[in-house]
């Protein structure tokens, strides 16, 4: 069986945000850094259902782990 990588588009979609590059790349510069202490899924901007997405997803290591850890990587 071969694995889907959703892309980073694909999860600000899943998150029932905006997810053309220009809105992409407002969100992070607004919400960028993330304090080192402050995991992804518990940064305060989340609501609750985007906060258990990506939860769910990290924490089964799902197809959308590769993009839940590109916007990991880009918000800290």
């Amino acid at each position: 069986m071969q694995k889907i990588n959703h892309t980073i588009y694909d999860l600000f979609g899943q998150l029932g945000l905006a997810n053309d590059a220009v809105s992409i790349s407002n969100f992070l510069s607004a919400q960028q850094p993330l304090s080192p202490s402050v995991r992804l899924e518990e940064a305060e901007f989340w609501n609750v259902s985007q906060r258990h997405l990506l939860q769910e997803q990290m924490a089964i290591d799902a197809d959308w782990s590769y993009a839940v850890d590109q916007l990991n990587l880009a918000l800290h």
